[in-house]
């Protein structure tokens, strides 16, 4: 297409029609600046291009704002005019009842009686591991044996070919407290089941984003001392739940020696499992600073695994995959509204 024909295509338009933020200005040889929007251009390659001119426009007026407001922050100091808060999905989270505050009492009444009380009051637990029915893959077993360092206290059992509810009654006899289940599809694990015992409640939860010790550049292996255990963003009361049965799963006396950190961070309904230890050093033990202090670095370093969490249902009672009653069952009209979340 020549340069007359493209401008007789951009004439058709009638620029008076047009909003000013959607406009861009394209000049021509001779013919003065022509006012299109990008939707009204036919052709395919300048339609890419009169919007790529919008986008730099754009983003030549935002960084020339955030320069002006930074310029007034440096000359007000302190008087300066507080920063507006970030528009994030998480910011415009739909009101939900079931978030728990600081002053319902309702909620901390009934935690000292639920399944999981007897464990926060000092109980230890012990944790039986297996993985679905039928042959393994070799990741799913590297995932298991990276889940025995992760939990104190744990056991690995090949599943064979018994049923879930034969491994339950197995478990309960032998005075295990927790049934954990790795499922995997086409040699991929792809979810985990955690059975409460004796009497249950039971998760189910699809793993994705799975990466063993193995894959994570600069990872190194844990060492024996019991973590710390670090619980993010589980606010409502289904979050609640959730939370207190992760944390039923770690003794709650840390051994801070072992400088073993576990982080279950919930964004968004996906829980972010990471699992680290840290790490202080002198930088220089004879040179302190002013206060006499001695100048020391803290970096972390990450041992594995890594992966991501969504739950699919809670049921009450262990696992019934016939008669269970759920309390919490995923279905996919839930994820339409990307602004409701549920824990």
């Amino acid at each position: 297409m020549t340069d007359r024909q493209q401008i007789r295509a951009m004439q058709k338009v009638n620029p008076k029609s047009l909003k000013e933020d959607q406009m861009v200005k394209i000049p021509k040889k001779n013919r003065g600046l022509i006012t299109v929007q990008p939707h009204d251009i036919k052709n395919k390659d300048l339609r890419a291009l009169a919007w790529q001119k919008i986008q730099k426009q754009k983003a030549k007026i935002q960084k020339s704002e955030k320069l002006k407001r930074k310029r007034e922050q440096e000359e007000l100091g302190e008087d300066a005019p507080p920063k507006k808060p970030r528009r994030s999905i998480d910011a415009m989270r739909v009101a939900d009842d079931t978030i728990v505050t600081a002053e319902d009492t309702e909620v901390f009444e009934d935690e000292k009686t639920d399944e999981f009380a007897e464990y926060f009051d000092g109980k230890t637990p012990k944790i039986l591991l297996t993985t679905c029915a039928g042959r393994i893959d070799v990741d799913t077993l590297q995932l298991i044996n990276e889940l025995l360092d992760v939990f104190q206290n744990s056991e690995y059992y090949s599943r064979r070919n018994y049923n879930l509810k034969e491994i339950v009654d197995y478990a309960v006899k032998r005075d295990y407290t927790d049934i954990l289940v790795v499922n995997e599809d086409r040699k991929t694990p792809n979810g985990i089941t955690f059975v409460h015992l004796p009497e249950g409640p039971t998760f189910l939860f699809k793993l994705t984003s799975l990466q063993l010790r193995k894959d994570i550049e600069g990872s190194g292996r844990p060492t024996s001392h019991k973590p710390e255990l670090i619980l993010n963003n589980f606010n409502t009361r289904l979050g609640h739940s959730v939370g207190r049965m992760f944390a039923s799963l770690f003794p709650h006396a840390p051994n801070f020696k072992g400088r073993r950190v576990i982080t279950l961070h919930n964004q968004r309904d996906y829980i972010f499992f990471r699992h680290h230890r840290y790490i202080i050093e002198d930088i220089d033990p004879d040179n302190t600073d002013a206060k006499g202090t001695e100048n020391k670095k803290v970096r972390i370093q990450e041992c594995g695994p890594r992966f991501c969490l969504k739950l699919r249902s809670v049921q009450k009672g262990t696992f019934d995959s016939k008669f269970g009653e759920y309390e919490f069952l995923y279905k996919a009209d839930m994820g339409v509204n990307r602004k409701k979340f549920y824990l």
